[in-house]
């Protein structure tokens, strides 16, 4: 019986030794997987930060456009144009 029992006992340990090396594997996995995760939400926020950004710009350009009605020139870069007005040409005027 006592063969029976160290047979058993080293089994056991054998056992725990398989399960010990797959316990550590599956922690440096599942710790791999964390910093993954970790790195893919900052990517995210980000990206979201640039969206946003671009949207702010976007709507700043929006805000510059003259109505449907207005027939002048569009100025999207916000520099200064003289309006351009036909009856004005600089000639003298005879009356």
């Amino acid at each position: 019986m006592s063969e029976q029992t160290s047979f058993s006992q080293e089994s056991d340990a054998s056992g725990l030794n398989v399960l010990s090396t797959s316990i550590k594997r599956v922690s440096v996995k599942i710790s791999l997987i964390q910093d993954a995760v970790k790195n893919l939400a900052q990517d995210r926020a980000l990206q979201e930060n640039k969206i946003e950004d671009a949207q702010k710009r976007i709507q700043r350009i929006l805000s510059r456009l003259p109505e449907q009605s207005d027939g002048r020139q569009l100025n999207l870069l916000g520099e200064v144009v003289p309006p351009n007005n036909p009856e004005d040409d600089n000639e003298p005027t005879t009356h």
